[in-house]
């Protein structure tokens, strides 16, 4: 699933944790007596299992709360019907020795992935090409959600306005996020205001909103021998179409870059799927709307060290953008 992180640069794991990972394991014979290292920490937690003959597998275990078991099992529904019907490259859940892609263990969830090859790319990697070709999956994914017959009792989580600014957001409140002052909360409040404005107006008919992956960004992305792989379908859900673009720049919404990637992913995405006037007005409010999403993302994650990370910074530069987008009209 991810790329491998070496030894020195995996972050701590308390031993039990990856005691319960390996005993996981035991739920696949292949992998049985197979060790495993932790390679993410985020949402979930995520190990390269590799047995003493160079067998490798990803498992990923779940985040407490975050999903319920048949929400799982219908995100590896549809990223199974991606890749066989040859729409997206996408790793294959396996099946434990019961059978069932999803096993539990202690009351934890956890799903085995086949090993992908390929290289996470870098903010300050030269990544148009990638983005014009993830802008070609992400219309090709969207095709197979329009249409695509989901199976009967199909449950995922949806990425609306209620989602991020409501009484419950999925990922807390920008307000809850670190660092947030007086100032900044103004011209955020302004923000939201605006996005929600906004997109109320531009609806949710299907042709704009469906089933997406929500998190195409440069995490889930592997690079191999010039090829772009998608990967981790745990954000998955119903929100607009052109959110994925939004999320594919995460965390990098400032970075000089960025008004290339647009277009490049514009560019491969209007190759499969052209878009209306109106939805390319709309670009910039769905890059609000996620960069507030993970504002409230890192204040709810903040004992994981990717959000410990990005901690320091991220509200004023949230506000900059705030104040940069509301300045230009919106």
């Amino acid at each position: 699933m991810h790329a491998v992180i070496p030894p020195d640069a995996a972050p701590a794991m308390p031993e039990a944790v990856v005691g319960l990972a390996e005993r996981a394991l035991t739920r696949w014979s292949a992998m049985a007596e197979a060790s495993a290292r932790l390679i993410n920490s985020a949402e979930n937690l995520t190990f390269l299992a590799e047995t003493a003959d160079g067998a490798r597998a990803v498992l990923r275990l779940h985040r407490q709360g975050y999903h319920e078991l048949d929400a799982i099992r219908s995100e590896l529904s549809w990223s199974a019907a991606l890749g066989a019907s040859g729409t997206v490259q996408t790793p294959a859940a396996l099946p434990g020795d019961d059978g069932d892609l999803v096993q539990v263990v202690e009351g934890r969830f956890f799903v085995l992935f086949e090993f992908v090859e390929g290289t996470e790319p870098a903010p300050d990697d030269d990544l148009a090409a990638s983005f014009h070709d993830l802008g070609q999956i992400a219309a090709r994914t969207h095709l197979h959600s329009i249409g695509w017959t989901r199976p009967a009792g199909f449950t995922r989580m949806s990425w609306d306005l209620d989602a991020v600014f409501g009484a419950d957001p999925i990922w807390g409140h920008w307000r809850e996020g670190p660092n947030v002052d007086a100032a900044e909360a103004a011209v955020l409040s302004r923000a939201e205001a605006a996005v929600q404005d906004r997109l109320r107006e531009y609806g949710q008919v299907s042709a704009r909103y469906g089933l997406i992956h929500a998190d195409m960004r440069l995490a889930n992305l592997l690079i191999d021998q010039g090829q772009t792989r998608l990967i981790d379908f745990d954000d998955c859900g119903f929100g607009w179409f052109l959110y994925d673009f939004a999320a594919a720049i995460s965390f990098m919404e400032t970075h000089r870059q960025v008004p290339a990637l647009k277009a490049a992913w514009l560019d491969g995405y209007q190759a499969i799927r052209p878009l209306s006037p109106d939805d390319l007005e709309e670009v910039d409010s769905f890059i609000m709307l996620r960069r507030l999403a993970l504002l409230g993302w890192i204040g709810s994650r903040i004992e994981a060290t990717e959000p410990q990370a990005l901690a320091p910074h991220f509200a004023a530069g949230t506000a900059e953008l705030a104040e940069a987008w509301l300045a230009s009209g919106c």
